[in-house]
């Protein structure tokens, strides 16, 4: 245990070292510390890591404190995470951060044991989905507050860019008062110059090491997905693999007002209760956002009103013809349900944000014509940098979070 314990306060003391502070994610100033079981969920390449070891690089300067396991490491395949932690916590352990969980086996029991039995001593662990926290009859997502942690939003994008530091705002205050908050931020930069950068690479944080190889780290997050976390968790058999890729592909090729079950089962080649139950893994991997019309049931076999990749950069990792209709509407959907409590589409409108507000997405030009009349209504327009009264700019949903 001597050994393994000097192999894991090296790989920590790299780890820690390599850590920058200058910019943290949106997540970290909402995440309750004080709680002593805290789980950060999320799609791979969001950032998840680098939240964690920004708290413990503040708060634990000794890794006799504060240490940081990665459960994908080789060194830590052969150990018993319950021991290890009773060793740690003799020495008066205080903090433990297990990164990537759900590669090791029956982490779930290992967590509640240790929970349980070390009272004074605060885990924080991460994962790729809610998926990994419920199984093996233990659902830690009841014992632990679990933040759900998103790609960068626009706003986000924009102030690692520029060094600056632009607040969120709320989605009250781009409906009452867009135009003086476009204003503020107007007068700094010009937003416009740096969306299409946002929609092409901008959500994954691994785009600031490499914008060449940022295509590829993409493709190895989505395969990771499909051919790491859902085999794992028993979601697919690996023969499927290239059913799931296909359905992803369709969904490239189609208008989301106009998916058809039936049809999607024909062309992957799996039956109709398959496609729901891989449109329901896939939405809680993030890598599609599922809608429903509104006062719709959210049940498994609840037919979806229309079907979205998760983010604007996985259609052009994935789709060869990219629909600007559909980016826009990507990037609002994005943007905006990390935030709300839902979006749904709507018959009148494209979508009803929390059952008040309706929006119209389209290019500068778009008119009232499909929302007129309707109240609380409003067009978000690509291609304008400042709105007026119930015409909103785009890019502004961006800076929600």
């Amino acid at each position: 245990m001597a050994d393994f314990l000097e192999n894991i306060v090296r790989f920590h003391a790299g780890i820690i070292n390599d850590t920058p502070l200058s910019f943290t994610r949106y997540l970290y100033d909402k995440i309750d510390f004080n709680e002593r079981l805290i789980g950060i969920v999320g799609q791979r390449g969001v950032g998840k890591s680098t939240l964690m070891l920004q708290y413990l690089k503040k708060n634990f300067i000794n890794p006799e404190d504060g240490l940081y396991l990665s459960l994908d490491n080789p060194i830590v395949a052969g150990i018993n995470l319950t021991l290890f932690t009773e060793d740690f916590v003799a020495k008066n352990g205080k903090l433990l951060i297990l990164d990537e969980v759900h590669k090791y086996n029956n982490f779930h029991q290992h967590i509640k044991s240790i929970y349980d039995s070390f009272k004074k001593l605060k885990i924080i662990f991460s994962g790729s989905s809610e998926l990994h926290l419920k199984r093996d009859g233990v659902d830690l997502s009841r014992r632990a507050i679990v933040y759900n942690m998103n790609g960068l939003s626009f706003r986000e994008f924009i102030n690692l860019e520029t060094g600056l530091n632009f607040p969120a705002v709320s989605i009250k205050d781009i409906v009452q008062n867009h135009y003086a908050v476009s204003l503020n931020i107007t007068n700094k930069i010009k937003p416009l110059s740096y969306f299409e950068k946002y929609l092409n690479y901008g959500y994954y944080p691994f785009y600031k090491e490499s914008k060449s190889g940022y295509l590829i780290k993409l493709y190895n997050v989505i395969n990771e997905v499909l051919e790491g976390d859902m085999v794992i968790l028993g979601l697919i058999h690996p023969s499927h693999i290239h059913k799931i890729k296909k359905l992803l592909d369709i969904l490239c090729a189609s208008d989301p007002f106009k998916i058809n079950i039936e049809k999607l089962a024909a062309s992957a080649e799996i039956d109709r209760n398959t496609v729901y139950k891989y449109i329901k893994n896939l939405n809680e991997s993030h890598l599609i956002t599922v809608l429903y019309q509104k006062a719709k049931g959210y049940g498994i076999m609840t037919k979806p009103e229309k079907l979205y990749l998760n983010n604007s950069n996985l259609v052009y990792a994935l789709c060869n013809n990219n629909s600007l209709g559909t980016i826009r509407e990507i990037f609002f959907i994005n943007q905006v349900s990390a935030v709300v409590q839902r979006v749904n589409s709507y018959k009148s409108g494209d979508f009803i944000v929390d059952d008040k507000f309706i929006f119209e997405i389209g290019g500068k030009n778009k008119d009232f014509s499909q929302i007129k009349d309707i109240e609380n209504s409003f067009l978000a327009l690509d291609g304008i940098e400042i709105g007026y009264k119930r015409k909103i700019p785009l890019w502004l949903f961006g800076f929600l979070y």
